[in-house]
C-alpha cells in the first residue's frame, strides 16, 4: 500500500517555491509534526496496553 503525504497544510505560493531555505523549513516542520504524532499514537497504545495488563485478573492455581 502506498501512502502519499502532503508536506504542508497550505499550498506554497510560487515565491516560496523558489526559496530553498523556506521550503526546507516547511518540509522539516511537517516531518517533525508527523513524527511527533506517530510517537504520540504509539505512546497512547503502550499506555492503553499497560492499563489493560494491570486491570486483567490473574489466573491462580494453574502451573
Amino acid at each position: 500500500m502506498i501512502h502519499r503525504h502532503s508536506v504542508t497544510d497550505q499550498p506554497l505560493p510560487s515565491a516560496l517555491l523558489h526559496n530553498g531555505a523556506e521550503t526546507r523549513r516547511q518540509y522539516t516542520r511537517a516531518a517533525i509534526k508527523g513524527m511527533v504524532q506517530r510517537f504520540s499514537r504509539k505512546a497512547q497504545t503502550v499506555q492503553t496496553q499497560a492499563e489493560a495488563a494491570i486491570d486483567m485478573p490473574r489466573m491462580q492455581g494453574s502451573v
